[in-house]
């Protein structure tokens, strides 16, 4: 992925415009972190209005999108929503079907929508906006719980700050989980938030529950090897298993056996990145325990095998020696 079109129009949303140039548009060179052609682009070039009255100045016009490896679609305001500007349909269809990479952000997912490239797939969008999705389109699969989506070559995310993960989870897939931790400590933003975890929570835990539980996680990160528990994350939390459970949940919108596999996934990719161990090494240190249960894991959470990971993102300059 080297070219990348971030599409915006009247009424576009800042933050959702700003985090995309955030990911895929700074200059971080200087991190080893490769740069990618970006370009902002716009049905009409000239000033493009956004929804809270300040306008942006946009060069190109979509003809650079319609050969971008990646499409990045800005959410649009709700009187765009049944009339969406047939140069998007048209760009997302084109896109879909030359295999680029196509990404939606909060109603972004409406022109994806309207071209009929979410038709029998699974997507979000804000969980404002899922049942207006699920009525207008009856054909796609709207999960309104999920922080992003991925089905195939299409990505869609919830609103605000979902689209940065749904960033870094192309990045990491792009570049790998080295450089996109790179990007994600520039950003000061968590890089292991996975698109499972829920948009929002129901009920706000009271507030006298005492404090975060960053600390616990913490403790778990650095000691993924061990065969953690639930019960062993509540003792140490100085909770009940139960209580720790629905906390846990609250906070990081997933539960401790998902939210622990993440993780030991992700420790997986570093290492065979960064090292030459082996699988049976790597599997022990991820807390995998064998190398079968950490292939079973990397295929259903990445899509990939792990010496495929490797062959792929392994960083030979800066390997450590088993």
């Amino acid at each position: 992925m080297k070219t990348v079109a971030c599409v915006i129009d009247n009424g576009f949303a800042p933050f959702e415009f700003g985090v995309a140039c955030e990911a895929f548009g700074l200059d971080r060179a200087d991190d080893g972190v490769p740069n990618f052609d970006f370009r902002v682009v716009a049905p009409e070039p000239g000033l493009v209005r956004s929804k809270i009255g300040f306008s942006v100045e946009v060069e190109h016009d979509l003809g650079f999108a319609h050969e971008a490896d990646l499409v990045i679609f800005c959410p649009m305001p709700r009187s765009q929503w049944t009339n969406v500007d047939p140069r998007l349909i048209d760009l997302a269809r084109s896109a879909v079907a030359r295999d680029a990479w196509v990404m939606s952000v909060c109603s972004g997912s409406f022109a994806l929508a309207a071209a009929g490239v979410l038709d029998g797939r699974r997507a979000t969008t804000h969980w404002m906006y899922a049942h207006t999705l699920a009525e207008m389109y009856p054909l796609i699969d709207v999960d309104p719980d999920v922080l992003f989506v991925q089905d195939g070559r299409i990505i869609s995310s919830a609103g605000t700050a979902a689209g940065i993960d749904a960033c870094l989870h192309l990045l990491r897939i792009e570049l790998g989980a080295e450089m996109a931790g790179r990007i994600a400590r520039r950003m000061v933003v968590p890089p292991q938030r996975d698109g499972g975890q829920a948009q929002y929570i129901d009920r706000p835990l009271p507030v006298d529950v005492g404090g975060s539980l960053a600390s616990v996680a913490d403790w778990a990160v650095q000691n993924l090897h061990d065969d953690l528990s639930v019960d062993q994350l509540a003792d140490h939390a100085h909770m009940s298993a139960r209580t720790f459970a629905r906390r846990f949940k609250a906070e990081f919108g997933a539960t401790p056996a998902a939210w622990l596999t993440r993780q030991r996934v992700i420790s997986a990719q570093r290492m065979l990145e960064r090292t030459d161990f082996g699988l049976d090494r790597i599997a022990e240190e991820s807390g995998f325990g064998s190398a079968a249960v950490l292939r079973q894991n990397f295929a259903r959470v990445l899509g990939t095998t792990p010496t495929a990971y490797r062959a792929r993102f392994s960083c030979r300059d800066e390997l450590v020696p088993a």
